[in-house]
């Protein structure tokens, strides 16, 4: 692809089905090993979901030949995010439609007695996958951005 062809949207949504990719694979694996209904290896996809966040920053800034603006880059990795909680959560209603004891496995681990559907179960991954996007890209940004948006040394 050219240079007048990326945009952060564009390498956001790319990056993000990339990122989605990774997260359903994983999904996959780990309901396999009937790992699902322990709550700490869920973590694993944000950690999928830093590298896909931090790739896509890195790819966008090497199209605009190491001159990113920040808010771009920040853009790029939040919609990175947002793509891959989005097509993982429509990911995770269809699995839970064609084996619903999945949803049995993740009640097993509920303290509080509350009802979770699978309408719930997407929405929290929805929510958790744009704070976490947002978190991540903005440590990300400050390894990935623009040598003029770092302070000049010697002056504090």
């Amino acid at each position: 692809m050219n240079d007048s062809r990326i945009t952060p949207e564009t390498n956001g949504v790319r990056y993000g089905l990339f990122t989605s990719i990774g997260m359903m694979l994983y999904f996959v694996v780990a309901s396999f090993l009937d790992l699902t209904s322990r709550i700490e290896f869920s973590f694993l996809n944000f950690a999928i979901m830093a590298v896909g966040v931090c790739l896509a920053i890195s790819n966008f800034k090497r199209y605009k030949h190491d001159r990113m603006p920040y808010l771009q880059g920040f853009g790029t990795g939040i919609i990175t995010a947002a793509v891959s909680s989005l097509v993982f959560g429509f990911f995770f209603i269809g699995v839970t439609a064609l084996r619903p004891d999945i949803m049995d496995q993740i009640h097993a681990r509920d303290l509080f007695g509350l009802e979770l559907s699978a309408l719930i179960a997407f929405l929290a991954i929805l929510l958790q996958g744009a704070m976490v996007g947002v978190i991540i890209s903005l440590i990300a940004m400050q390894y990935f951005k623009s040598p003029d948006h770092k302070p000049i040394e010697g002056i504090e």
